[in-house]
């Protein structure tokens, strides 16, 4: 059996063990990050289902419209039988013909459409639930590959961080500055950028704020989040079995020359301390909630707590908001393997925002930072 089909073979094991422990009799899951998971290919479907169908005490299948069947020739030899449909087939019938002992519950994708959720659990009787649970608890420790794939991502990102000075200058609106950053992005590798926030002056104080036509001015502070799906090839090397799909997210802080908020650099050294004590507080047993508790402390002390309006971090991976979350209530230890960013932020209304993220591994002993482009106050 080739490399591949074995490690999604093994994948999808895990996943009938997973689901199991659910009390399901059966996962069936359509196109998106936890098929490119299992089967190292997703293929985009309409409305239309496509999906795998994994039983507990069954061989998995695939089910696909028989006019996108070509788009899964990618799919590793011997890994799963495709079956196909025609318009005019009642596919969520050929699903629940597929499960020979259902169980008590039927466990869907989390972003499988409802369309499709609620005709399956007509089709097969059985009330649904949530596969996440399981999905997560194979996909939340990362193998060292999947690691590797996410430092390429990390250091491609970093080389654009490095470069803002080339496109952010005042006189160019936010649109013209995201524009040229996304251009860049796609350059270093990434399949696409997924997001390029640009938010200037006011417009940073808002964590999730899209690039709009605001100019940007002398002496504004500039808030850059970016990052996408990275091809999984070094520059200048060969593509690299299953690196690919792997996202990236970093985020910098600049001002830009002339005069500043009077605040804005105690407000941005405070941020750096939180976002070093968030990485130091990384470790195995750790809980998820400490690490935003250890950032969240520094902002607080300071005064700024009602300013951090935010979690401190999110697993990262085939998508770029997964498990494992870093936010109070998440008791879960951390374990090797483990990645996710360490953002912190002050987010002050009217004035200006200031976030650093960086993508961290947990190690056996500590963690591993994958964005290492500067973090010192940076004048444009």
């Amino acid at each position: 059996m080739p490399a591949a089909t074995t490690t999604y073979a093994a994948r999808l094991a895990g996943l009938r063990q997973q689901v199991a422990s659910l009390g399901a009799g059966a996962a069936v899951l359509t196109p998106g990050p936890d098929l490119e998971y299992l089967l190292g290919v997703s293929v985009t479907s309409h409305e239309r289902l496509s999906c795998l169908v994994v039983p507990v005490d069954a061989e998995p299948f695939l089910l696909v419209p028989e006019l996108e069947r070509l788009g899964w020739a990618d799919l590793p030899a011997g890994l799963v039988p495709v079956a196909s449909w025609l318009d005019g087939d009642d596919p969520y019938a050929r699903v629940a013909d597929g499960l020979p002992s259902a169980g008590q519950l039927l466990a869907v994708g989390d972003h499988m459409p409802a369309v499709h959720a609620l005709r399956l659990r007509a089709a097969t009787g059985i009330e649904v639930t949530l596969a996440g649970p399981a999905l997560a608890a194979l996909r939340v420790r990362k193998t060292g590959q999947e690691i590797a794939a996410l430092a390429i991502a990390g250091a491609a990102i970093d080389r654009v961080q490095e470069r803002i000075g080339e496109w952010l200058r005042p006189g160019r609106t936010e649109h013209e500055v995201a524009a040229d950053i996304a251009d860049a992005i796609v350059e270093e590798g990434h399949q696409r950028p997924d997001f390029v926030i640009v938010g200037s002056g006011p417009n940073g104080a808002s964590p999730h704020h899209e690039a709009s036509d605001r100019i940007v001015q002398p002496g504004d502070v500039v808030v850059i989040d970016i990052g996408g799906p990275h091809s999984g090839t070094e520059p200048g090397g060969p593509p690299a079995a299953n690196l690919a799909g792997y996202f990236s997210d970093c985020t910098r802080t600049y001002q830009m020359a002339g005069s500043a908020d009077s605040e804005f650099a105690a407000v941005y050294e405070v941020v750096r301390r939180a976002q070093q004590a968030g990485v130091d507080a990384v470790r195995p047993g750790v809980a998820a909630e400490d690490v935003d508790a250890a950032a969240r402390a520094v902002i607080e002390a300071a005064g700024y707590g009602a300013y951090f309006i935010t979690r401190t971090g999110h697993g990262i991976g085939l998508e770029v908001h997964e498990d494992p979350y870093l936010v109070a209530g998440n008791t879960a230890p951390l374990e090797p393997g483990m990645t996710f960013s360490v953002e912190p932020g002050i987010y002050l209304p009217g004035r200006f925002g200031v976030r650093i993220e960086d993508i961290v591994a947990v190690t056996d002993i500590g963690s591993l930072r994958l964005n290492n482009c500067p973090r010192d106050l940076i004048m444009v």
